[in-house]
């Protein structure tokens, strides 16, 4: 993938067709998507960023809310002369993309939500627990030693085990890597987490007009699948599992994310 950089963005380019836009989750970075994007790469022309603070983006402090996040990813789509395009935004990545559709419409004609984050994390415990890792920021201890923790069971297990996958012994160890990568790298995650905590997302949703699909692993413990099917019903849209697969499901079972969103953009292109 192609490396560039718009209005303070680090951001990646690959593959040709309509326009797809990856959003990555709180603490992550584009590399997230190392297992998805080159698949949707074949018959898309996927955009990925950092978002502002995480990986090679500038930092954004000061934000209250998610919307500054959204307008950063703009600002790439704009570049990338990209517009109209469907995004799949993944945990905070998905709240990002919905906060997209409601502030420019006619800029996003679909949106993936994968184990979109907003409501649990909108409640007194979702903030807490926010608030005490992004002073705590474990991901930076463990990113330090990145390598030899991916490629141990245990250290997979440690990393990942019960928030994030279903199976952490069975995970690649270059896309555990990958995940564990990113907080070393990251300026400012502190102002996205205060951005997430103070963003609820269900009074605007039945303003939301493009499609939908809210995509969930069966086991998450993160973001709860009661979070999606609430989603769903609010946004009037499908929900699909994916079994045994916790909350990275782009890095558990790519496959079945790579499927599901070319299933969701071939029906657009039918309706």
């Amino acid at each position: 993938m192609a490396e560039r950089h718009a209005g303070g963005s680090r951001y990646f380019v690959a593959g040709s067709g309509p326009p797809l836009v990856l959003v990555h989750g709180l603490g992550g970075m584009a590399s997230n998507w190392r297992l998805v994007a080159p698949a949707l790469a074949e018959g898309f022309r996927v955009i990925v960023p950092d978002l502002p603070g995480h990986g090679g983006s500038a930092a954004l402090a000061g934000a209250e809310s998610v919307d500054p996040f959204a307008d950063a990813v703009f600002a790439v789509v704009e570049a990338e002369d990209a517009a109209p395009a469907i995004w799949v935004g993944h945990s905070l990545g998905g709240l990002v993309g919905l906060r997209a559709a409601l502030r420019r419409p006619e800029a996003v004609t679909g949106l993936v939500l994968a184990a979109a984050a907003g409501i649990s994390s909108a409640t007194r415990v979702g903030e807490a627990v926010v608030t005490v890792l992004g002073v705590v920021q474990p991901g930076r201890v463990l990113g330090r030693r990145a390598r030899q923790v991916s490629r141990s069971r245990l250290g997979r297990t440690i990393a990942f085990g019960w928030w994030g996958l279903a199976d952490p012994a069975g995970i690649d160890p270059e896309m555990a890597e990958a995940f564990l990568l990113g907080p070393p790298q990251h300026t400012d995650t502190v102002s996205a987490g205060r951005a997430l905590v103070a963003s609820d997302p269900r009074a605007d949703l039945d303003r939301v007009r493009c499609p939908c699909l809210c995509l969930w692993g069966a086991r998450d413990n993160w973001v709860p699948l009661q979070d999606g099917m609430e989603y769903a019903r609010r946004l009037r849209a499908p929900l699909r599992t994916i079994s045994d697969c916790g909350h990275l499901l782009i890095g558990e079972r790519p496959a079945a994310v790579v499927s599901a969103v070319r299933e969701f953009v071939a029906g657009l292109d039918a309706d």
